[in-house]
């Protein structure tokens, strides 16, 4: 049976994530849609941080309690609700600004530091959970579980901290 090697792909759609990410904060705002209230999608986009973040919970008790079969499903439903989260965040921020925060004196370099350490590992998370995933699903154990240790919790520190963000910049919608 050959051997096929997944870190091409997996380089390709980090770069190509993060570089669709990145290049929405340059794109002027789409006028198309000016009249339509998108201010929905940040909540979905907390929603489904949240779903990821329960999802990986239950993965890493499944994971625990030596349940490959409960963990596998947990952790595909994780990917599936970052996914849906990834569609609802670059539509809202193809269609619109973004939005600034509000708040004043502490509770804004509490937001910011937030943020800044949530968009830096959701970065780097990329390639790490599509390693992780590719690993597990091969049965790679030792290569998965080496990386999976640093995977799940920059993972839940980064879905926990999206819900985060949002509920601080809610208001200011």
């Amino acid at each position: 049976m050959k051997k096929i090697n997944y870190l091409p792909w997996i380089i390709g759609i980090s770069i190509a994530v993060n570089a669709l990410v990145v290049v929405l904060f340059f794109l002027p705002q789409y006028e198309g849609l000016a009249h339509v209230d998108l201010t929905f999608l940040p909540m979905m986009n907390a929603i489904f941080n949240s779903f990821t973040f329960v999802f990986l919970v239950c993965a890493l008790i499944a994971i625990k309690k030596k349940n490959i079969t409960v963990h596998r499903r947990f952790i595909l439903a994780a990917f599936t609700s970052t996914t849906l989260f990834l569609v609802t965040y670059v539509t809202y921020h193809a269609l619109t600004e973004s939005t600034p925060f509000g708040g004043e004196g502490i509770i804004r370099s509490i937001y910011f530091f937030i943020l800044l350490t949530h968009i830096v590992l959701a970065i780097v998370i990329v390639p790490l959970a599509l390693y992780s995933l590719v690993t597990g699903l091969s049965m790679k154990k030792e290569r998965h579980r080496k990386i999976a240790r640093w995977t799940m919790p920059l993972w839940l520190y980064v879905s926990l901290t999206g819900v985060i963000v949002y509920l601080m910049i809610s208001p200011y919608y």
